[in-house]
């Protein structure tokens, strides 16, 4: 369990927003659900270890608010990955729908966030010893860097002492580790040539019980410091910086502070912001930042009931809400029960009560001392000016020699004589005819002493090997027993100071529970005994491999991926430069593979595991009645504290509720905000950044259009995606959509069954995936900028991959197979998937409600949202249900439907003109793949001399009208509520803000953000205490809604939206005379306009812009109204928010909240969803 900082749902849109989800660049388009990447980075390496990066994608993605462009792009598939969904979190960059599937697929088990809870150690995405999952040894990929350690990059300063220098060559990093003579700190310091600069700082903090103590300090350093006097300097930062990251969060034994920036002068303004929050935070002498972000009692009436709030305690409520994280919870604890890792540091909401002022104090004092930190850097700043920064910190320190032993994590030791089983219930709801299933989980504790570089990466192949895709042997094996209806446990976590392996399914009927354990020892047996054969094995390795050299992080900061995985080794007192390094033990493991096959890989499987007796396996059962006990303690415990109140003691609970909403209402003085620092207008960038592009018709008299994306380098890697159009197919068949693009991938091809499929993708290239995509476009002779009717969009199915530039044979060779060849007939793994389908949307619903909310409420309004919300929201549940139902009782009906559609997307005498061939490579990748595309399209199906397909530029969409039509039964403008076993509300509300026809400015985007980074964040999560509350406006379908996160409120909250016009009305009357506080949103803005982005992701973007028409005057334009939004501006949009057209909303909450909500004059269709 990992947990993160602040108002997470928040950051996503703001801070770990996908950029180019948040610009004008994309209009209105949805990524439909999709089957995730096979050996791909956001398949292999997100698994639980990176569900929280996972999840910050994923929420990104559900809901890309704030964002002139609505790019709203759905994870509705849960395919590839094992597991159910949890941790999450991730950052600027994952935001497609495969992030979904992964966050609802390898669960976490190692940290808890202040978005998850469960069990995720966030190791590096891309970044840790083997920072991802990919790699082969028959890659022919080198790694994409170098570097050289000279006396330049070795930097001298009095207050510090040079303790190690070191090379990272497969990184490109120079490093120097310094020791502060005074305070003790110890500092990394990496040059690289990487423009987007990061800085952590990183405390060991092992909790000693449940409070959650150094999740909530986590969530309150940042609310001001000695320097820095505003309420919430964090927000601030949100508001007006260009920050490409800003986060903190919390692993059950350390907890990581994070910002990184692509401007120098920014850059070090979020460094002193930060630095300064650790050291001397506000929180230690403040008792009220306590009770806001922890926990507090709270009366407004003597008569009333009490209550506890507090943003953690609602955060950790709605992780303990869901099954998936229950389960996480005690397999972790039941795998430790010795140690730090035995108990909860994102805290149990029964235990947070428990936690003084006094204990939250002194664990400050404790632990954040600079002897117990471990400060990092990377980037191309000047090396000298990080350590001047930081000494300027570290210089009001003496060195605390005890505080290093004092956070010492020990060591688990394998005690257990014989396996444990532990049963727990989880809650389910009372509907009648609803089955009763189990989650159960097998879970080892691997190691009691440290690991060798060699045994790391051995276990890391086993572990793809085992789990790694669909065809993995102990994954495949396990779904296509029938026990269960979904993987869980995410294999191999290995980011603690012990590796954990874990896994088991969801949706166990009570007559297979005792089968699980026994099957999962029975498959190991086996596989030790068998072995694994040598095209396994070198797919697994070029898989892992490729991942590795590429090192493509996307936006997400390649430096915070090198900080995460550094302090795998680095926070247990190792060298952290060897925590980077891959090449050495890859090597070593090869050898051993020549020379004795897989005798490794079963040797280790015999020790880890089977001889390994210190193993548990965690049932959970269902209970109907665990919510309503959960509700009634909860009520009885707050009626007996009141109970042995005095009348003084109630009335100072209630003196001290109305003293800190009256803190929490306040706003920061000018001098107050005058201590943060900010940057000018000036300091931003005037033009919008175009990329290459070339785009040839009719390329060779193929019929196929050539997009070609020619960068400065690719490190030799062919990035592909192959369009081809699905707009024949009926609007009834849509929502199969998500199923169909799984079974193409997951099911094999002609000749190859499912396993060779998988392992030729893993063997030759660095991924393949197929998805949709719905993609608004500009509509001919319409002018730019105005709201559009929606009737006119693309639609198109995705082949996507990557391999080096001599491998583009075999990877076009894939294309071709899964597109003509795939075996749709496999009935028993179509029912799999569309079990574990049903599985993971349930999980969905239940634990990211605000996503189905938002589909919800946008399939009232857009055309497109209602289609997307078809195959990947709420309804898309029934339609599951539905088709698992036909497939178990008809399957040649759904074969038939299946196979129609495939005819359809492959008519001869049209598809070739609907296909597109979009291509990113630098020169030389070009200029060495030329005869593979021709050849490859050569040889696509269709005729060359084909029929065009209608213009969608000119013409409206065959799917709008019918989509009109239904939009009135099926998505009525009313207000639903969902009802799930929950302890927590996730509110949603919207509404059109502008009519087809009329102009929206790009200001909209400083507006709207500026209302989530404060209106939304001070009343629903400061004052209401959710854990979020954020709105978006789609300017290309005129929609704005408002969302909440794991709120404790529901009614109330629909009263916080409905006075949002108001409190934007007086905003830009304050505005008139505060040009700081307009130029600080226009910075936000932009900010999120301009992120880092990977080579894929700029070819993506780029492609994606001429898809939609989009012409770089258009994009010019819109950034320029941005830069000179005005008062005015905002008064507008506060007036026509406050005459919003239809406004209705939707809701995923708790019977008993809905209830509440009835009595306080909120009503809702209802539904049970589970």
């Amino acid at each position: 369990q990992i947990t993160f900082s602040q108002n997470v749902s928040q950051q996503i849109l703001n801070q770990s927003h996908c950029p180019h989800n948040q610009n004008l660049d994309l209009p209105s388009t949805v990524d439909l659900p999709h089957h995730p990447p096979i050996d791909h980075t956001n398949t292999n390496m997100l698994n639980w270890r990176r569900a929280k990066m996972a999840y910050l994608a994923y929420l990104s993605a559900s809901v890309s608010g704030n964002g002139r462009a609505a790019a709203f792009r759905v994870g509705g598939s849960t395919a590839a990955r094992a597991g159910s969904a949890m941790m999450m979190d991730r950052s600027r960059t994952l935001a497609n729908a495969a992030a979904m599937s992964y966050f609802t697929s390898r669960n976490n088990r190692a940290a808890t966030a202040s978005v998850v809870a469960g069990s995720a150690a966030m190791s590096a995405f891309g970044a840790g010893r083997f920072m991802s999952s990919t790699c082969t040894s028959t890659t022919s990929l080198s790694s994409t860097v170098e570097a050289t350690t000279d006396s330049a990059t070795i930097i001298d300063h009095p207050a510090y002492e040079i303790i190690q220098t070191d090379t990272i060559t497969e990184f490109g990093a120079d490093c120097t580790l310094y020791r502060h003579k005074q305070s003790g700190a110890e500092l990394l310091s990496l040059k690289t040539d990487d423009d987007n600069k990061c800085f952590g700082i990183t405390f060991r903090t092992p909790p000693q019980d449940s409070t959650g103590v150094p999740h909530i300090l986590e969530h309150s350093v940042l609310c001001g410091s000695r320097k820095y006097k505003t309420k919430d300097p964090f927000v601030q930062l949100l508001q007006g910086s260009l920050q490409t990251f800003l986060n903190a969060f919390t692993y059950p034994d350390r907890t990581c502070y994070v910002v990184a920036s692509q401007n120098t002068k920014d850059f070090y303004n979020l460094i002193n912001v930060y630095a300064d929050a650790v050291f001397h935070p506000r929180a230690i002498s403040d008792p009220m930042v306590h009770a806001q972000e922890g926990w507090h009692l709270e009366l407004e009436n003597v008569e009333e009931d009490l209550t506890y709030k507090g943003v953690v305690y609602n955060e950790m409520k709605g992780v303990y809400s869901s099954p998936d994280s229950l389960l996480q919870r005690e397999a972790q604890q039941s795998i430790f029960p010795d140690n730090a890792y035995g108990v909860d540091s994102g805290g149990d909401p029964v235990d947070i009560p428990n936690l003084s002022f006094e204990q939250f104090a002194e664990f400050h004092g404790k632990f954040y001392h600079p002897a117990n930190s471990r400060i990092f850097f990377s980037g191309d700043d000047d090396l000298l000016k990080r350590l001047e920064i930081m000494d300027g910190y570290l210089s009001d320190f003496q060195d605390s020699p005890e505080s290093k032993p004092a956070s010492t994590i020990e060591w688990q030791k394998k005690r257990f004589v014989e396996p444990v089983t532990v049963r727990h219930p989880y809650p389910v709801s009372d509907t009648d005819g609803q089955e009763d299933t189990h989650l159960l989980m097998v879970n080892w504790l691997m190691n009691d002493k440290p690991l060798t570089p060699r045994e790391e990466m051995t276990v890391t192949i086993l572990d793809h090997l085992l789990m790694g895709t669909t065809s993995s042997i102990l994954r495949k094996t396990l779904m296509e027993s029938g026990l269960g209806d979904s993987i869980t446990g995410g294999g191999l976590s290995d980011d603690l100071l012990q590796a954990t392996f874990s896994v088991g399914l969801k949706g166990v009927k009570t007559e297979n529970v005792d089968k699980i354990e026994a099957l999962v020892v029975e498959i190991l047996e086996k596989v030790a005994t068998d072995g694994f054969t040598e095209d396994a094995i070198a797919a697994s390795m070029n898989t892992i491999e490729f991942q590795m050299r590429e090192f493509n992080t996307g936006s997400f900061p390649k430096g915070l991926s090198l900080m995460l995985g550094s302090m795998r080794e680095w926070v247990y007192d190792r060298s952290p430069t060897d925590a980077l390094k891959f090449e050495e033990p890859l090597a070593d493991l090869k050898a051993s593979i020549a020379a004795d096959g897989s005798k490794i890989f079963t040797d280790t499987i015999k020790e880890f595991l089977l001889k390994n007796s210190h193993r548990t396996t965690v049932e959970m059962f269902p209970s109907k009645s665990l919510e309503k006990e959960q509700l009634k303690e909860e009520k009885d415990r707050l009626a007996k504290i009141k109970e042995s109140l005095t009348k003084e003691e109630l009335q100072n609970i209630i003196d001290k509720t109305v003293e800190l909403k009256k803190l929490q209402a306040a706003e920061d003085t000018p001098e107050e905000r005058a201590t943060i620092p900010s940057l000018d207008l000036s300091d931003l960038k005037k033009e919008v950044t175009e990329y290459p592009i070339a785009v040839t018709e009719n390329e060779s008299n193929t019929g196929v259009t050539v997009v070609r994306h020619e960068l400065g380098s690719t490190s030799g890697i062919a990035y592909a995606n192959l369009a081809v159009d699905v707009s024949g197919m009926s609007l009834d068949d849509i929502p199969l959509l998500p199923i169909f693009t799984r079974i193409m991938m997951e099911t094999g091809a002609g000749d190859m069954d499912s396993v060779a499929l998988s392992r030729k993708i893993g063997t030759h290239t660095g991924g393949v995936s197929v998805s949709s995509l719905i993609s608004g476009v500009n509509e001919d002779g319409r002018e730019d900028g105005v709201v559009t009717t929606g009737e006119h969009f693309v639609t198109k199915l995705f082949i996507s991959g990557k391999s080096t530039s001599d491998k583009t044979d075999e990877l076009f060779s894939i294309f071709d197979s899964i597109l003509r060849d795939a075996n749709l007939d496999s009935k028993a793994k179509i029912i799999e998937m569309l079990r574990e389908s049903k599985s993971n949307k349930e999980s969905t619903i239940q634990g990211s409600g605000h996503a189905m909310a938002n589909s919800r409420i946008m399939s009232r309004y857009s055309i497109i949202g209602y289609i997307s919300e078809k195959m990947s929201g709420v309804s898309s549940l029934d339609t599951v249900k539905a088709l698992l139902d036909q497939a178990e009782n008809d399957f040649p009906a759904l074969l038939a439907r299946l196979e129609n559609m495939r005819n359809i997307i492959l008519e001869q005498s049209t598809c070739r003109n609907g296909m597109i061939l979009d291509l990113t490579g630098d020169a030389n990748v070009f200029e060495k793949i030329g005869s593979s595309v021709d050849n490859f399209l050569t040889k696509l199906p269709g005729d060359n001399q084909g029929s065009k397909l209608q213009d969608f530029y000119s013409e409206a969409h065959p799917w709008a009208q019918q989509a009109k039509e239904e939009m009135a039964s099926e998505a009525p403008l009313v207000d639903e509520g969902f009802v799930v076993p929950t302890q927590v509300s996730y509110v949603g509300k919207g509404g059109r803000l502008y009519e087809a026809g009329e102009s929206v400015s790009g200001a909209t985007s400083v507006i709207s953000r500026f209302l989530g980074t404060g209106y939304m964040w001070d009343n629903v999560r400061v004052i209401g205490g959710a854990y979020g509350g954020f709105c978006q406006f789609s300017p290309r379908d005129g929609i704005f809604s408002f969302l909440s996160y794991r709120d404790p409120n529901l009614a109330a909250t629909i009263d916080v939206y409905d006075g949002a016009s108001e409190a934007l009305l007086a905003s830009a009357k304050d505005m008139e005379n505060d040009p700081d506080a307009l130029a600080t949103a226009i910075i936000g803005a932009i900010g999120e306009m301009d992120g880092a982005l990977g080579p894929d992701q700029k070819g993506s973007l780029q492609f994606k812009r001429w898809l939609a028409r989009e012409s770089p005057e258009q994009r010019q334009t819109f950034r320029d109204q941005v830069l000179n939004t005005k008062p005015s501006d905002f008064k507008e949009f506060g007036e026509r928010l406050a005459a919003l057209k239809d406004p209705s909303s939707a809701v995923v909450s708790s019977k008993s909240a809905f209830e509440d909500a009835a009595k306080a004059g909120k009503s809702f269709t209802l539904k049970e969803i589970m």
